[in-house]
């Protein structure tokens, strides 16, 4: 019995067309980091499992894809009365990157000796995250990061918004960013006397959005944070206005917490160089924003599209010791990662692919036989050369069978090329979605095919 083809759940195929509007995004994206200064890079599907571990919080330690050592690992080093938890711990040594963060600070660290500090990086890879499968969440898809590294100026987030601003309006994509930092996080930990819980308040609040005040203060109080805490925590997460009102607030309230205070300045700060760019992006402080993973330590960021049910395609914050748990010490980053899938489906959704985003071959050549072939096959070359993409079809079928194929291929234009036009060295060009034809000379092809 035949074998039914499938791929992995939360996986997907992309077919020739959802591939030329993917690379219209990867190549976006790319060309705005490049006239920003930042040089690419790419490190290994894989790595060293102790790369990883610990680096995401106990959630994402779960979502890690671990790779068995080798194919024969288990039954070539253990047997059936090995304790199952010493088998766990070595039968997998590496694990598929979790993001591109992690292995970029990794990077950093081994090759610190060849870089020029601070280092501008971009970097367009798959990532893999075991996470139960769902609209808008893959287990396989694909991050554009772009980072600086070995600068701690509030400039480099400046740029990494205006980064931001210029990729939406290109793919013409409608969005709100929205920052935080994680100090006042800490500020406010520290206020309500749970500084020692400040992560797994993070954790929590990060899903405000998600699942609602009600289970949020529930899991809070699961994950051990008093009752008088969580208690005292809900006037933050409910203070409304506009930025400047927010930051004045908590600028009363944060007398006593001197990283609250530093993490209010840094966001005034960064405010005030955003007001002199005068960009055209709807910029929101929103002090519940914050951003699960465990090693941010500054501004965070995030990207939501507007008019779309499908959740942040943006994201990314300031870690200033990433590279310490590889042993370099006290060396600041910031950046930020596209989710290139989810701006796919964004753009998918709200129809924001336009007609030459798809991938259509402008000119196809009927085939009447082996005379006219031998001399369509020097044209389709040089036509080539001038930039126009055409194609001969194959063999010489029935007229019928070629038209069909043109249609189902969405190419615009057919070329009719028998003895007659060989001997007046002309073409007669039909228009498929006008249903007109026109004899033009060979002089007048590229011209008329533009």
């Amino acid at each position: 019995m035949a074998q039914k083809p499938s791929i992995p759940s939360g996986t997907r195929d992309f077919s020739p067309n959802e591939m030329v509007k993917r690379n219209f995004i990867f190549d976006t994206v790319k060309t705005v980091f490049q006239q920003f200064g930042y040089a690419p890079l790419e490190t290994p599907a894989m790595e060293n499992l102790q790369t990883l571990l610990g680096k995401y919080g106990e959630e994402g330690d779960k979502l890690l894809f671990k790779i068995l050592n080798s194919g024969n690992f288990l039954s070539e080093n253990f047997s059936q009365s090995d304790n199952p938890n010493q088998v766990a711990l070595k039968i997998c040594e590496k694990g598929l990157r979790y993001d591109l963060t992690v292995p970029f600070a990794r990077y950093v660290v081994q090759h610190q000796n060849e870089i020029i500090f601070p280092f501008k990086r971009y970097q367009i890879q798959p990532v893999w995250r075991a996470d139960r499968p769902q609209k808008g969440r893959y287990r396989e898809f694909y991050q554009c990061d772009v980072d600086v590294i070995g600068s701690d100026s509030l400039l480099n987030e400046v740029e990494l918004i205006q980064i931001v601003e210029k990729v939406f309006n290109l793919l013409n994509i409608k969005v709100l960013l929205k920052l935080n930092n994680r100090k006042i996080l800490s500020g406010i930990a520290e206020l309500v006397g749970e500084s020692a819980k400040m992560m797994d308040i993070t954790i929590a609040i990060d899903k405000l959005d998600k699942i609602g005040v009600e289970k949020v203060n529930q899991e809070l109080l699961e994950k051990g944070i008093s009752e008088k805490a969580v208690k005292e925590l809900q006037p933050f997460l409910a203070i409304k206005g506009d930025n400047s009102l927010k930051i004045n607030t908590l600028k009363n309230i944060f007398v006593d917490s001197e990283i609250g205070k530093k993490g209010i300045f840094e966001m005034e700060t960064l405010f005030s160089y955003l007001e002199t760019l005068k960009l055209n992006l709807e910029i929101e402080f929103d002090i519940s924003l914050a951003r699960g993973l465990n090693y941010y330590t500054g501004t965070i960021f995030e990207v939501k599209a507007k008019n779309s049910q499908i959740g942040s395609i943006c994201g990314g914050g300031r870690y200033d010791d990433l590279t310490g748990i590889f042993g370099l010490k006290n060396l600041s980053g910031v950046g930020i990662s596209f989710g290139a899938d989810r701006i796919f489906d964004v753009m998918q959704e709200q129809n924001l692919f336009s007609e030459k985003n798809a991938a259509n071959v402008k000119l196809l050549f009927v085939n009447f036989g082996e005379k006219e072939t031998f001399y369509l096959l020097p044209l389709l070359k040089n036509i080539r050369e001038m930039g126009i993409s055409c194609e001969l079809y194959p063999e010489s079928a029935k007229i019928k069978k070629q038209m069909e194929y043109a249609n189902k291929k969405n190419i615009p234009f057919v070329a009719l090329v028998g003895e007659n036009e060989i001997s007046h060295n002309t073409l007669i060009i039909k228009d498929m979605n006008a249903g007109t034809q026109n004899e033009i000379s060979l002089s007048q092809l590229t011209e008329f095919v533009r």
